[in-house]
């Protein structure tokens, strides 16, 4: 816009030197024919009348241009705007998605650890409870068998009941 802008300036300042030094040419009259009707004008002035009016024409022109350029530069932030809301929108969702996911995960680690802590727990109660049957089955076991190794012993020392001492008669003891 700016370009434009300085070269449409350069533009109006040479043609306005250019009407200004040659202005007595440009205000001469002269018969001039306007389609079917002949008038006498100077014709110098009739184009700068028309050059204005091409001028103010583009002028016109460009602003509409440039106008819409702004309307549409401005629904096109709008939109984008919007696609930006969105994409954060859905990003969040997918964040808090992520988030309920998580959760439902750790939610369900904690329950499997409780259950296979309490499974754990039962097992070293019952592993606890056998060991200590076989604990008093084996204590059982061996009081039986010193009680029955005792009564052997009682009935083996009741026969081996010691016999009344016997006098031998000393040896003679022969020197060498």
């Amino acid at each position: 816009m700016r370009a434009r802008l300085f070269f449409l300036v350069v533009a109006i300042l040479l043609v306005a030197g250019f009407a200004a030094q040659n202005w007595p040419e440009f205000t001469r009259t002269a018969p001039l024919t306007f389609g079917v009707v002949t008038q006498e004008a100077s014709l110098g002035l009739v184009m700068l009348g028309a050059l204005a009016a091409v001028m103010l024409v583009f002028l016109v022109s460009s602003a509409m241009n440039e106008s819409r350029y702004v309307f549409e530069s401005r629904r096109h932030a709008r939109t984008l705007q919007a696609q930006r809301d969105l994409a954060e929108k859905a990003e969040a969702s997918r964040f808090t998605d992520l988030r309920q996911q998580l959760d439902a995960h750790l939610r369900d680690n904690r329950q499997r650890e409780s259950i296979a802590a309490t499974e754990l727990e039962k097992a070293m109660v019952q592993s606890q409870r056998e060991l200590r049957n076989q604990l008093d089955l084996i204590n059982r076991t061996l009081d039986g068998r010193l009680t029955e190794l005792e009564g052997r012993i009682a009935a083996r020392l009741e026969r081996m009941q010691p016999m009344p001492p016997v006098d031998v008669p000393p040896r003679d003891r022969v020197k060498v």
